[in-house]
């Protein structure tokens, strides 16, 4: 009877409080080193403070261990308000070896087995995100892996909630996209396979025609990765969370923490910095994004409300799809001008040229802008730099501009509805009213240009390390560079001028007028 009323009350406590829920429950990510992966291990060890034992899969790389990978990760200025107020909560991260993209997770047996015996959540974050159409590689770290975590799942004896990060674009050849589980487009056991067995050359051959419908190679190994969680979701309680573009924080734990340049806050540097001043894309396309701890609020309480119920009494797959679909509809257009504002209102250090991006549908248009107002700079630039002893370094910078905006532009051109209604009900709704301002979140007053202001400082502060002090001194830069583009824009304008005039063109026109005057 006791045993029976622990249990009891264990349950009652779960459904009343997420942080209770985590409790001495000891957890497994992928993924970790990710953007995602650590604004999850921060919170989870912010706001489950008696969460056991986080186990990350890790492995060495660029010379350093998993230890000193781990080091460098919470050393970071996300982790510094836990720093302040739990440093010890750090003792509960256990890196463990391994590698998404090898067989089995490349878990030696001695970790499997504690992993096995203790963890009863699983959040399967890691992924390969690169656009660089490599099969083998996206089905070995996307599709493939995922089998291998629903293998060791399978043996974990207290296993309650398995999350599999997926993304909003692997149903991308929907316009709509439900949260539901579709079906397969074919099958992933036989896509592994033949990735085992085929060398990368042949593989490089198949590829475009062996994803079909999908627009590369990294949503095609998600899709099929949504279809191994659903075959395996017969025997575990699995979570389906699909995530659309992931942003900056809004301010949990810090505002505007960022990693990386995807996304928006990538255009509004870029464009900041006058690298980026022509982009091929269809400006009233709206833009899917969400801020990155909202997200991350989404998964820990998605992974609460499916280990609430075992799946003998619910045995469906929970499927959330974390977008800002109904929320706010930004289109790129409107985003982009928003930027420059933002831009002027905090200019960037070390621009080099005045900030002004030219968005044109036409892939025509956009090769010929590229080399007029992207390559020719670069190669005058660089040239500059060569003469002074510096390392040149914009045409190689442009290059990859051009070749990020190749191989994003079917997202670029192309506008997705993605419901979210079961994310947005479960975080406005079912989170548990004593943790609303822990786990929940108000979509609908929601300022989007002070956020998108507050991400362009955090770009300064943790991407570029810039002086947040100088603003001032800054903004006079930016002005001269301002002048500097006008007095550019009308010698320009006067040297076609000059040239149409040199070739005859005004005195052909003056002449026709006067033919048709007579």
């Amino acid at each position: 009877m006791t045993a029976r009323s622990d249990n009891d009350k264990r349950s009652k406590e779960e459904r009343s409080s997420i942080a209770a829920f985590y409790a001495g429950r000891s957890v497994f990510v992928t993924g970790c080193t990710g953007f995602l992966g650590k604004v999850l291990i921060e919170k989870l060890l912010r706001s489950c403070p008696e969460i056991r034992e986080i186990f990350l899969l890790m492995r060495p790389k660029h010379g350093l261990s998993i230890d000193d990978r781990l080091r460098k990760i919470i050393g970071l200025p996300l982790f510094e308000k836990l720093r302040e107020e739990r440093p010890s909560s750090f003792e509960k991260l256990i890196p463990v070896r391994g590698d998404t993209s090898v067989e089995g997770l490349g878990l030696p047996m001695i970790e499997r087995r504690v992993i096995m015996d203790r963890v009863s959540v699983i959040f399967h974050v890691a992924a390969n995100v690169r656009f660089d159409e490599d099969l083998k590689k996206d089905i070995f770290s996307n599709t493939r892996s995922t089998r291998d975590v629903c293998i060791l799942a399978g043996g974990m004896k207290n296993l309650v909630a398995l999350v599999h990060v997926s993304s909003a674009f692997a149903q991308a050849d929907k316009p709509v996209v439900d949260e539901i589980v579709y079906p397969p487009i074919t099958d992933w056991r036989d896509t592994i396979r033949m990735v085992e067995c085929l060398d990368e050359q042949i593989l490089r051959t198949l590829s475009s025609k062996y994803v079909g419908s999908m627009p590369n190679t990294y949503t095609f190994s998600k899709r099929l990765a949504e279809q191994v969680i659903s075959d395996y979701s017969k025997d575990l309680p699995c979570v389906i969370f699909r995530p659309s573009i992931v942003i900056s924080t809004i301010d949990d734990p810090v505002s505007g923490w960022v990693d990386n340049f995807n996304g928006p806050v990538g255009i509004m540097v870029g464009g900041g910095k006058g690298i980026l001043r022509v982009v091929c894309l269809d400006p009233f396309v709206a833009s899917d994004f969400l801020p990155v701890d909202v997200t991350i609020k989404a998964m820990i309480t998605a992974a609460w409300k499916r280990g609430l119920e075992t799946i003998t009494k619910n045995p469906e797959v929970h499927v959330y799809n974390s977008t800002s679909y109904k929320i706010r509809r930004i289109v790129i257009r409107d985003l982009v001008e928003m930027g420059l504002r933002v831009n002027e209102k905090i200019p960037l250090e070390g621009i080099i040229w005045y900030p002004r991006t030219i968005l044109t549908p036409s892939r025509m248009l956009h090769y010929i802008l590229t080399l007029l107002v992207h390559l020719l700079p670069a190669l005058l630039i660089d040239s500059a730099l060569k003469l002074t002893g510096r390392r040149p370094m914009l045409v190689k910078i442009q290059k990859r501009v051009y070749s990020s905006v190749q191989q994003l532009s079917h997202f670029l051109h192309n506008e997705w509805s993605f419901h979210n209604s079961k994310m947005v009900d479960m975080l406005t709704k079912e989170v548990p009213p004593a943790e609303k301002e822990i786990f929940g979140f108000d979509f609908y007053n929601f300022n989007t240009e002070r956020y998108f202001e507050n991400c362009l400082i955090g770009a300064k502060r943790y991407l570029l390390h810039e002086d947040l002090t100088r603003i001032k001194e800054i903004k006079h830069g930016y002005e001269r560079m301002r002048w500097i583009d006008r007095i550019f824009n009308v010698c320009m304008i006067g040297l076609i001028a000059w040239i149409l005039w040199r070739i005859g063109v005004f005195s052909s026109v003056f002449t026709n007028e006067m033919f048709f005057d007579n």
